[in-house]
């Protein structure tokens, strides 16, 4: 493959390792039965400005069945393509030329409510997280990942679940600490949300999955996706990732 040369490196090292699985990646919410597998192929669009990584992963994803609708080259492609063809989710790279990643992303929320977006970079850089996260992005993925774990967020951020690693979630939640809370946010959560509600917030924001709060809080995990559900609706966010970031912000815990 004569294209790969040093500048695809991280783009070659993917392809090599998509199709061999990594045990250990812990991810909030990645449990899948059966029952809540769409019965059609989740459609899906690929955004990279390399052609020849959106051929490799283009040809990994549909071996896992997936259907690749589209393919785009740039930020504003995506964009275009997103309001023509209504894919489910969206595999988005993070720095292409003219419009990037995060500012696609927001274009993508605005026009396309209902197609998830999920970072797929080679940038674990704070600001680059905390941006893509903030945008709308329903998850961060770095390009070492294996097939497995993209075709896991892509099937998360199907569900309107949100897939992070840790190591980049507690990236993300020690910069918005760092920054002075927003009492404003604060009243907000308290007026909108029941004690039961604030409580199961603020343990998503210490990283808890559903299981572990539903231990603690000695609920059924059905309950703890009732109260999760909810609180996203009442504070008009799309995921808990944006939950957490919203509970830090308001310095609740």
């Amino acid at each position: 493959m004569r294209g790969l040369g040093p500048a695809h490196r991280h783009h070659h090292h993917l392809l090599t390792r998509l199709s061999a699985a990594k045990g250990g990646f812990a991810v909030t919410e990645l449990v899948e039965t059966a029952e809540e597998r769409q019965t059609e192929p989740l459609r899906v669009l690929l955004v990279d400005d390399h052609d020849l990584f959106r051929t490799g992963l283009r040809n990994l994803l549909e071996e896992q069945e997936l259907e690749i609708v589209g393919e785009a080259a740039t930020g504003a492609e995506a964009v275009a393509h997103v309001s023509e063809l209504a894919p489910d989710v969206v595999v988005m790279d993070l720095n292409m030329p003219s419009m990037g990643g995060v500012e696609a992303t927001r274009h993508i929320a605005e026009v396309a409510p209902l197609t998830r977006v999920v970072m797929l970079t080679i940038s674990d850089e704070d600001s680059d997280v905390t941006d893509a996260i903030l945008a709308g992005a329903c998850g961060y993925l770095l390009k070492d990942a294996s097939i497995q774990e993209l075709v896991s967020g892509i099937r998360a951020a199907a569900r309107g679940e949100a897939l992070i690693s840790p190591h980049i979630a507690a990236k993300v939640l020690q910069r918005i600490r760092a920054t002075s809370a927003q009492p404003e946010i604060e009243e907000m959560i308290r007026a909108e949300l029941s004690e039961r509600e604030i409580e199961v917030l603020k343990l998503i924001a210490n990283g808890k999955d559903n299981a572990v709060i539903a231990a603690e809080l000695h609920i059924s995990p059905k309950t703890v996706k009732n109260h999760i559900s909810n609180i996203l609706m009442k504070l008009q966010i799309d995921n808990r990732i944006q939950a957490a970031v919203y509970a830090v912000r308001s310095g609740i815990v």
